[in-house]
């Protein structure tokens, strides 16, 4: 069963797949390839349904470190593995899609310039972890 989430566990759902996302960048950083990767993502989250689409796409945007990738991968790491426990206790049915849009967010951020670097690749691995989420997403 289904149980509606509060605005600040939306807000950690929307957290922790935004910081999927910046992780992502940042661990092979460049202007330009931000703006493509970033503008990539987002296609991810709005292509999502149900309770995930809404947690991702609607309300106010996270507020993330930008600094470095250690302080955005120390906020994002965290709220991905507070949202899992969000949906694992409120709603386990949208669990396996949150993984999934998390990982497409974080992989189409990664493809969308040049390619998978292998920074991008290991960054894509620690959210796979804190996700909890196998090779297929699940």
């Amino acid at each position: 069963m289904t149980q509606r989430l509060t605005d600040e566990e939306k807000l950690t759902l929307k957290t922790g797949a935004f910081g999927a996302v910046f992780l992502v960048a940042n661990a092979d950083p460049g202007m330009l390839a931000l703006f493509r990767e970033s503008f990539a993502a987002a296609g991810a989250m709005v292509d999502a349904g149900g309770l995930v689409q809404e947690a991702l796409t609607r309300g106010p945007l996270p507020n993330l470190p930008r600094e470095s990738a250690a302080e955005v991968e120390s906020a994002a790491l965290p709220a991905l593995r507070r949202a899992v426990g969000i949906l694992t206790e409120k709603a386990p049915r949208e669990l396996p899609a949150y993984r999934a849009v998390v990982l497409a967010a974080a992989d189409r951020a990664a493809r969308a310039d040049n390619g998978v670097s292998p920074a991008e690749a290991e960054a894509i691995a620690r959210v796979r972890g804190a996700l909890g989420a196998d090779a297929t997403g699940r």
